[in-house]
């Protein structure tokens, strides 16, 4: 049994969660949310190529939210899904993985390419607090008319601004400011881009 460094702490281990602090995710409702969400992630992928009216019904009963316009394409992987929002006309391309246990915000007008990566979960750098899967979770904001090209990996507690361009394959370890092209592992701002 993990020792606990909360041992007067009376929360949850959901609660914790919930409120961004150190926790372990035996709480048994952190896994029926979990459950949940992975259910109504392959029940919408089945939709998706059957009925793209009854997908999106089902998208907006997974995410927490998400705008006129969405389109998603599946398959879709996440954590709990109440935990994400998405706005107006962002398309999302195939094999999205968004671990959403702190918030996830997608702005409006943004592209998001195939197997794109946002993270939020976070462990102990120390090896005892991790071997005892002791975790927490930062959230990650996506601007607007942000573009994360194929593979992007968005760690967790990164603000990227918006008109913001992510090339393909980048590791987003740090906030990116607004109107920039960011490249490379790390990613790192190569130049401004031109203001529409």
């Amino acid at each position: 049994m993990p020792t606990t460094p909360f041992a007067d702490d009376p929360r949850t281990n959901l609660q914790r969660m919930l409120a961004g602090d150190l926790y372990i995710a035996d709480d048994p409702e952190i896994g029926r949310r979990q459950d949940r969400a992975m259910r109504l992630a392959a029940q919408y992928q089945q939709l998706y190529r059957e009925d793209r009216d009854k997908a999106a019904q089902l998208l907006d009963g997974l995410l927490g939210e998400v705008g006129e316009g969405v389109d998603l394409r599946p398959p879709l992987y996440v954590d709990y899904g109440s935990n994400i929002t998405i706005g107006a006309r962002t398309f999302v391309n195939y094999h999205l993985t968004a671990l959403d246990v702190a918030a996830i915000t997608i702005g409006e007008d943004c592209q998001i390419g195939p197997n794109v990566q946002l993270l939020t979960p976070t462990h102990p750098l120390e090896p005892g607090p991790r071997r005892d899967k002791w975790e927490a979770a930062l959230p990650i904001i996506i601007g607007n008319n942000v573009w994360l090209g194929g593979g992007v990996i968005v760690c967790p507690g990164v603000t990227i601004g918006d008109d913001s361009v992510i090339g393909a394959g980048a590791v987003v370890t740090r906030d990116v400011p607004a109107g920039v092209l960011a490249v490379g592992n790390p990613a790192r701002t190569v130049r401004a881009l031109p203001k529409s």
